[in-house]
């Protein structure tokens, strides 16, 4: 390698609350000379990251402008409520959003329910809004407010003193894979063969091997050395069939009466 040459390497972009390890895994068994590193971005700046050539791809929630980005739907989650644990909201399995009509509502700057497609966000507004959804979090627990976030943040935040419950009604937040369009790269096209499933050996992955060619066949064994080839079934029983009647003795003729 000289000088001049870089080592190739991928850098992955994640949103909080996305769990990337189990990729990760897989690129490092295939790709084992081609680090990756991880980059966490915040959601509402994800999209930028890859516009600017931060991350070669990334996990975002959706929507995204599709513009110059594209973007692969994985799953979608659960939104929910988080609240104390003596909240009234705690004594039930799932709530509805007019449940919350009489809360506040947090709304964080880092906030994923600018990617909730929301007709009215529920609740009351709060007079400020925190900066994180980590100091959100740290809100609810002082009985400030609740907070309405997909599934996995509330899994990342967890707190003993706060429970989160499902809102059965309220839109939900879809994870995707994002990267730029312009920049289809041959380790961004492996990056999505491996989070779409393909295994080792598809065809449309490049460091599938390449098929083994069957081996030639041998010749048949002809008249090598000026004999006659074998014959077949068929003829080698005519044949002896044919030995037999020329070589075989006579029977006895029958005695007449």
């Amino acid at each position: 390698m000289t000088g001049s040459e870089v080592p190739p390497a991928f850098r992955l972009a994640y949103v909080p609350g996305v769990t990337p390890t189990k990729w990760v895994r897989i690129w490092n068994e295939r790709q084992p000379d081609v680090p990756l590193t991880l980059v966490q971005v915040a959601a509402a700046e994800a999209a930028g990251l890859l516009r600017d050539r931060g991350a070669d791809a990334g996990f975002v929630r959706l929507p995204v402008d599709r513009t110059d980005l594209s973007a692969i739907p994985l799953y979608t989650e659960t939104t929910v409520a988080v609240v104390p644990k003596d909240h009234l909201v705690a004594a039930v399995d799932e709530i509805a959003v007019a449940d919350l009509a009489d809360e506040i509502v947090l709304h964080p700057l880092d906030d994923t329910l600018g990617t909730l497609d929301w007709e009215l966000p529920p609740g009351r507004p709060a007079l400020e809004r925190p900066a994180t959804t980590e100091d959100a979090i740290e809100l609810v627990a002082a009985g400030v407010g609740v907070l309405v976030v997909p599934q996995s943040l509330a899994r990342l935040h967890h707190r003993r003193d706060l429970v989160h419950r499902p809102v059965t009604d309220a839109p939900q937040s879809r994870v995707a894979l994002s990267w730029r369009e312009d920049a289809t790269t041959d380790l961004v096209d492996d990056f999505i063969g491996i989070v779409r499933g393909r295994t080792v050996n598809s065809t449309r992955g490049r460091s599938a091997p390449a098929p083994a060619q069957a081996p030639a066949k041998a010749p048949a064994k002809g008249n090598a050395k000026g004999g006659r080839p074998a014959a077949g079934k068929q003829g080698g029983a005519s044949a002896a069939k044919g030995a037999r009647g020329n070589s075989g003795k006579r029977g006895k003729p029958r005695r007449r009466s």
